[in-house]
């Protein structure tokens, strides 16, 4: 059964393009004129991914990611203008994984759906990661600490994999981004510390991720 994709976006010309795109690479598409529209069509159909723009009437982007993330961990991917730098933090820090910034190819855009649709999806056969009282479960798509399941987006299981994979080992914000993203987009490192401070605050009250000032971070229990 292919995958859901809702798009997002009040420009007819992006969402047609994007959904003859998306739809050639054998993805199932549903589009939305502004965040109102796509607040209602996620909660309707269930889409495996969000793609949305930012800056639209009725409802921007922001908000709706943030409603959203009340309600689901959907994987969602931003697309942002050049200009909308402190949105992008901003957009990371409330719960989007990825953002593309304007104007950008279709076929980046396609790469980057299937990048994040393969983090969801995660590795069937790998092993658990236990860290002492801390577990982290690929196949299930889970972490829990002792009895307490933790919610993370795809972004934030995927660092948080990577630094349980080696406690103690430092990982700079490249490290990082290449393992949460498959590349460091743009080399924009500070969107890490986006992922990290809600990696820190879906964590409280256990501190496991330290951050060593100039190097990076590292897991420990």
């Amino acid at each position: 059964m292919p995958k859901k994709i809702l798009l997002v976006d009040d420009e007819s010309e992006i969402l047609e393009i994007c959904q003859d795109y998306l739809k050639a690479s054998g993805y199932d598409v549903v589009t939305a004129k502004n965040g109102a529209q796509g607040l209602i069509s996620t909660r309707r159909e269930k889409p495996d991914l969000i793609v949305t723009d930012l800056m639209m009437p009725e409802l921007d982007g922001i908000d709706l990611i943030r409603t959203l993330r009340k309600e689901s961990n959907v994987p969602i991917i931003m697309l942002t203008a050049r200009v909308e730098e402190t949105d992008k933090l901003i957009g990371l820090e409330i719960g989007a994984d990825d953002y593309i910034t304007k104007p950008f190819s279709p076929r980046e855009l396609v790469a980057r759906v299937k990048v994040v649709l393969r983090r969801v999806a995660g590795d069937a056969n790998a092993e658990m990661i236990r860290v002492e009282n801390v577990s982290l479960d690929r196949s299930n798509y889970k972490v829990q600490i002792e009895a307490r399941e933790i919610s993370l987006t795809p972004t934030e299981f995927e660092i948080m994999a990577i630094l349980m994979s080696q406690p103690g080992r430092i990982f700079s914000r490249n490290q990082l981004l290449n393992a949460a993203h498959g590349v460091a987009f743009e080399s924009y490192e500070r969107a890490i510390d986006s992922h990290i401070r809600n990696l820190r605050r879906k964590l409280e009250p256990d501190d496991l991720i330290i951050t060593v000032h100039g190097v990076g971070y590292k897991f420990e229990v």
